[in-house]
């Protein structure tokens, strides 16, 4: 009589685990819709606003300051010439490469509070021409955007 009940808990025990595994091994996936994020989110329009303009100021004050140099110095020699067309494009790369930065950091924390809300493992982005997701992932778009009000 003991070797049932104790058979019986086994097999109830063995059932319980395998109801619980079979149930941890899921993978919740989400996706975003990255270009609509990008076209409604204001945060990342107000950003994308700002850097355009500092980029554009920054491409007239660099042809400014070339031509300023050409001034002072007509006989200017075509390697400092280039030396000075580098310098001004590496300020504009790395003025680009900030506003990039700081629109990654945005959407990465956007994204964390999605992913941690909705309890999801990974979050793809989905565009249009080329779907990542197609069927089985959760579409979180609205809540990305909603994060970056």
């Amino acid at each position: 009589m003991k070797l049932r009940k104790k058979t019986a808990a086994a097999m109830m025990m063995a059932l319980l685990c395998a109801t619980l595994a079979s149930g941890c091994g899921q993978t919740r996936i989400g996706y975003i819709d990255g270009e609509r994020v990008s076209k409604e989110a204001p945060q990342i329009n107000s950003l994308i606003e700002e850097g355009n303009k500092k980029i554009e100021e920054a491409q007239t004050q660099a042809g400014e300051e070339l031509q300023k140099k050409l001034q002072e110095n007509p006989d200017m020699s075509q390697e400092d010439l280039q030396k000075a067309q580098l310098d001004s494009q590496r300020k504009l790369q790395g003025l680009n490469q900030s506003y990039a930065l700081q629109l990654r950091q945005k959407m990465d924390v956007a994204l964390a509070a999605v992913t941690k809300e909705k309890k999801l493992d990974a979050v793809v982005n989905n565009s249009t021409d080329q779907p990542t997701a197609i069927t089985g992932a959760v579409d979180v778009t609205d809540d990305v955007i909603a994060q970056l009000q």
